[in-house]
């Protein structure tokens, strides 16, 4: 607790508010970049400690919401497949596809399982040699080498029953095509942390001088955040746009080698399709030549992936920065996390659940009178 205390200390905290406001001269736009970052923003109110005029936007930076709701219909179309074990983390399981879901798939008699990690699908897959074991690889740099590891321990033992379906991306194309999109108003990024951990900032700094915009290395916590949000205004106000590491205690620039290494032996970049964004180049890992054997789609070739529909969700302007939750009609109504109309509402990581567990009024009241929301 000592360690939780010393990054979310109240007085610290203000001191950190009151910092910003007195270098704060003009109205600035900021992102932060991950999920976990926005829970984090919305449950401690960091938003509503900063200035009149600084503007948070949250970002493409949870893995659920990102992954499009083809490769969630393709994960359907493999689960209830005869002789098939389908491993998945909890928050996909009800990620809604235009199918459905895999939970709802469970439901009709698919053998779908939510584990933790692709090595617990992996020891699915030793302990039922005569079943076909699929893993649903989804996420950002953070779990790309858990998988990695998994499809090398796979091939040391020999295991031919165990496959990926794939949809690992990557965080530095999403910033560009940001950047490069008509709708943009950012001015400056929070970087997430646990991806730097695994990759280092070293990408980030041609995007900083490229486009002349800040970005700030980010912890989790809201000293972490507070801290970044600093450092990222003071850059603007002082017309500079380089990266900065805060948040040293975590992350270094070149990353940690082991984990890229595995990365880079692994995977191949790849154009990817995000949920409600669209391609982007660059920015997806797909199984390397190497390991083509343990793809799921080539394994179940008459498997596609279909095509994005625009529906009534509105998760891709949200995951673009365009608008907010509160800004969808459906939000708290038609769209809840018992009901959701798109995966930015089911995760634990979405912008939308973070919104719906913290600032409706009934949430909002329960936080205040120590209720739980």
């Amino acid at each position: 607790m000592k360690y939780v205390d010393e990054f979310r200390d109240p007085a610290a905290a203000r001191r950190y508010a009151e910092a910003i406001a007195r270098i704060t001269t003009r109205p600035w736009t900021i992102m932060e970049i991950c999920g976990g970052q926005t829970h984090a923003i919305v449950r401690h109110g960091i938003d509503q400690m900063l200035p009149d005029g600084i503007a948070l936007l949250h970002g493409p930076g949870c893995p659920v919401c990102v992954t499009p709701a083809g490769i969630i219909d393709a994960a359907i179309a493999i689960a209830t497949r005869p002789g098939v074990i389908f491993c998945s983390f909890g928050d996909m399981l009800r990620v809604p596809g235009e199918g459905g879901s895999l939970l709802a798939a469970r439901a009709r008699g698919a053998d779908v399982r939510m584990v933790y990690s692709p090595l617990d699908a992996l020891a699915i897959a030793r302990a039922h040699p005569g079943r076909e074991v699929v893993f649903l690889a989804i996420g950002f740099e953070t779990t790309a080498p858990t998988t990695a590891m998994a499809v090398l321990q796979a091939e040391r033992a020999g295991l031919a029953n165990f496959s990926l379906l794939v949809s690992h991306v990557l965080v530095p194309p999403a910033i560009e095509a940001l950047l490069g999109d008509p709708d943009n108003q950012v001015q400056g990024f929070l970087a997430a942390g646990h991806v730097c951990t695994v990759m280092g900032y070293r990408e980030y700094e041609p995007i900083a001088r490229r486009h002349g915009i800040p970005i700030v290395v980010t912890g989790f916590e809201p000293l972490d955040l507070l801290q970044g949000l600093y450092l990222c205004i003071r850059q603007l106000e002082q017309g500079r746009a380089e990266v900065e590491n805060p948040y040293s205690r975590s992350v270094r620039r070149d990353g940690n080698r082991a984990a890229r290494e595995a990365i880079a032996r692994v995977f191949a970049v790849q154009p990817q399709r995000w949920r409600g964004i669209g391609d982007i180049p660059a920015s997806g890992l797909g199984l390397a030549p190497t390991y083509a054997r343990y793809d799921a789609l080539r394994r179940f070739a008459d498997v596609a992936v279909p095509p994005e529909r625009v529906g009534e969700c509105i998760s891709g302007e949200i995951l673009r920065g365009v608008k907010k939750p509160t800004d969808c009609p459906a939000f708290g109504t038609r769209c809840t996390p018992e009901h959701p109309l798109g995966a930015t509402m089911v995760s634990s990581e979405g912008a939308c659940a973070a919104y719906y567990r913290y600032r409706r009024p009934h949430a909002l009241q329960a936080t205040t009178t120590g209720g739980t929301p």
